[in-house]
């Protein structure tokens, strides 16, 4: 008989690195790659596997969060499948969640209403594909009572991340660090360290027990990686499972273990930019491991103009349904639904979110435009990033990002 599995997405972050655009928003409603949402895509992994329980746990500005999964991720109820938000309810006192830890913590009522023998513990912001039945059937191999995802990456880098420290069986955690600046490589490999992906399956009584231990230690930070995953390395009860074992069926050489954390404005811009090559580093066109999302009605972008130098066109580009590309260039860009780009526009390397609209005459570059940002004509941004960081935000790496309905000047 298949194991009961249970899935918990943690999406009540609040993203304060990525405002402007989480200003108005939680972290894992932030539109991404035209027509996505970033929760869409650990929700897609987890229906792709065939888990359709799956709890969102959300907290921070919810409400388009929750639309969007509300409106989009309808399953089937004849199998009791479901995939539904559930914000915080102060089950447990008056008081908020307080850590991820204790998100769990507080809707213990979910786990005991299912009974799953398996409980998956995955974030809502990260850009990636993975099958997460094969690191399932591992744990459950292994017999830990939790299995923790790590994705390889340079020794150099450690102190960007949660590490991850593995005993000489290489599958062990002996050690999970946040950040360290004296981190050791891996046994085979002493040039790399494990990061954490923040996603975990646990044995359910594992989760649980450590859960409710932590609940009762006042001076915990009740968060999953600082707290609940130590513990139980503590305990000898903790395994890695190496991302890069992970096979996704139509993946390829090119995009095998992608995942990227975009919790900064300059990582959310690059993973746009991996998007558009012509050999993507992240392909969204693999058909055998689809992306979900809502479809709405909108018509098929359109070009038009050619006349002299007013031309529509799009090179390097993505360009979702519903945009107008009239007689400008758009170059090396995301551009998504009901966008429109007016006569002799220039967009360059640049987001353009759903609803904006880039009057005649405006440059664009290297910026990041949320919904229905207007620039008026002539208006020039990420031209003069002096004058830029006068009115908008820029990034450290110098990209403009203008949030929701924000003015811009001309």
């Amino acid at each position: 008989m298949a194991a009961k599995v249970l899935a918990i997405v943690l999406a009540g972050g609040e993203g304060k690195r990525l405002m402007p655009l989480t200003t108005d928003r939680a972290k894992p409603a932030v539109p991404f790659g035209g027509m996505y949402r970033m929760v869409d895509f650990v929700l897609s992994n987890l229906a792709n596997a065939g888990y359709l329980k799956i709890v969102v746990l959300t907290q921070y500005k919810s409400h388009s969060l929750d639309r969007h999964i509300t409106k989009t991720w309808r399953m089937s109820t004849l199998l009791g499948n479901y995939v539904t938000p559930v914000p915080a309810q102060q089950r447990r006192g008056p008081w908020w969640f307080a850590g991820s830890a204790d998100a769990i913590y507080q809707s213990f009522n979910l786990i005991y209403d299912e009974q799953p023998d398996y409980v998956i513990v995955f974030g809502a912001d990260h850009i990636y594909r993975m099958d997460p039945r094969q690191m399932v059937e591992d744990h459950i191999a292994s017999g830990a009572g939790v299995t923790v995802a790590g994705i390889r990456q340079p020794l150099s880098t450690a102190d960007q991340f949660g590490v991850i420290e593995v005993g000489e069986d290489g599958r062990r955690i002996r050690a999970f660090r946040e950040k360290p600046t004296d981190a050791v490589g891996l046994p085979d490999a002493p040039d790399e360290i494990y990061a954490s992906m923040g996603n975990y399956v646990f044995t359910t009584k594992a989760l649980c027990e450590a859960v409710e231990r932590d609940a009762d230690d006042k001076t915990s930070k009740h968060d999953m990686g600082g707290s609940i995953i130590p513990m139980l390395v503590e305990r000898g009860e903790a395994n890695v499972y190496d991302f890069r074992d992970n096979e996704v069926p139509g993946s390829t050489d090119r995009d095998r273990g992608y995942w990227r954390d975009v919790g900064t404005l300059d990582s959310f811009y690059d993973a746009h930019m991996d998007l558009i090559n012509v050999h993507p580093v992240f392909n969204l066109y693999n058909f055998d491991w689809p992306i979900y999302t809502e479809q709405p009605p909108f018509p098929p972008a359109k070009f038009v103009h050619q006349w002299g130098e007013r031309v529509g066109r799009a090179v390097a580009s993505m360009v979702s349904p519903g945009a107008v590309i009239s007689g400008s260039l758009v170059e090396n860009s995301i551009v998504s639904p009901k966008v429109k780009v007016h006569s002799w526009a220039h967009v360059d390397g640049s987001v353009l979110m759903e609803g904006v609209e880039i009057g005649r005459h405006a440059v664009v570059r290297r910026a990041i435009l949320d919904k229905n940002v207007y620039v008026p004509e002539g208006a020039e941004i990420g031209v003069d990033l002096e004058r830029d960081r006068q009115r908008y935000t820029v990034s450290d790496n110098g990209i403009v990002v203008i949030g929701k309905g924000q003015k811009v000047e001309p």
